[in-house]
């Protein structure tokens, strides 16, 4: 029998190895892709596993570079999407440059909408697959010095909800998982490793990927990884947004973790 196959984005370290990893271990093979070079290595720990793995170092926030990685597929099914590719950019807005900030913008939202267009169209025809969003709890709350990347969150949550609606009466799952803070290179990519977000305790992405996957099996809609983020992400559901805003500056702006 043919394995089933499972594409996953921002596959070179942090929670996309960690869901690459466990799709491996579940006897599934790899198309994997990142925007950096380690994504190689991370190609040959899956083959260790047993997995069958095609590796591409990719620009995903471009359409060519989605394009590239469809292609690769040829024609093969796709049982599992994990979408998962992000970048985060700290330090306030008017700040930042907006080349910077557009990356992040074309990475989280338009690469990540283009390449599920694609695949579950797929998916679609042949009623049959599932697919793992990466959100965020950042989505839940105005981010003082994050504000395009938790704005990217907020059109991710939002747009997770909607397309498993669309799909209900198929048998294509969308799940959105929704981590916080987790001890990746996001906070070193992002420049925030002077803010108290960057230098507190966080999750261990090997326990955020390992709630995505398994919420992922069961069909859920969404799930959010760790009881601390659940309790932060009930309470920014009622808390007027002003408040969250400044909420969140004490965590991320900068110079706020010295």
């Amino acid at each position: 029998m043919t394995r089933p196959l499972t594409i996953v984005t921002g596959a070179s370290s942090g929670i996309g190895y960690e869901l690459a990893k466990i799709a491996a271990r579940d006897g599934h093979d790899l198309v994997i892709a990142a925007d950096q070079p380690e994504i190689q290595q991370a190609a040959q720990d899956f083959r260790a596993l047993g997995a069958e793995v095609e590796a591409m170092e990719v620009d995903l926030s471009t359409t060519e570079g989605v394009d590239q990685l469809y292609e690769t597929l040829r024609g093969r099914p796709v049982e599992v999407l994990c979408a998962n590719a992000g970048h985060g950019l700290g330090h306030g807005f008017l700040d930042q440059d907006f080349a910077e900030a557009r990356h992040v913008v074309d990475t989280n939202i338009t690469g990540t909408i283009y390449l599920i267009q694609k695949v579950g169209r797929d998916m679609r025809a042949r009623n049959k697959g599932r697919i793992l969003i990466t959100g965020s709890i950042a989505g839940f709350m105005p981010g003082s010095f994050q504000a395009v990347y938790n704005g990217t969150k907020a059109f991710i949550n939002s747009f997770a909800f909607a397309l498993r609606n669309e799909l209900k009466d198929t048998e294509v799952t969308v799940t959105d998982l929704m981590p916080g803070a987790t001890e990746t290179e996001f906070f070193e990519r992002a420049h925030l490793e002077d803010t108290k977000v960057g230098t507190s305790k966080k999750d261990d992405p090997a326990m955020v990927a390992e709630v995505g996957w398994k919420a992922m099996m069961n069909g859920e809609g969404d799930v959010v990884a760790g009881w601390k983020n659940k309790i932060q992400s009930a309470i920014a559901n009622i808390t007027p947004a002003g408040m969250m805003a400044e909420q969140h500056r004490k965590m991320a702006e900068p110079g706020s973790g010295t």
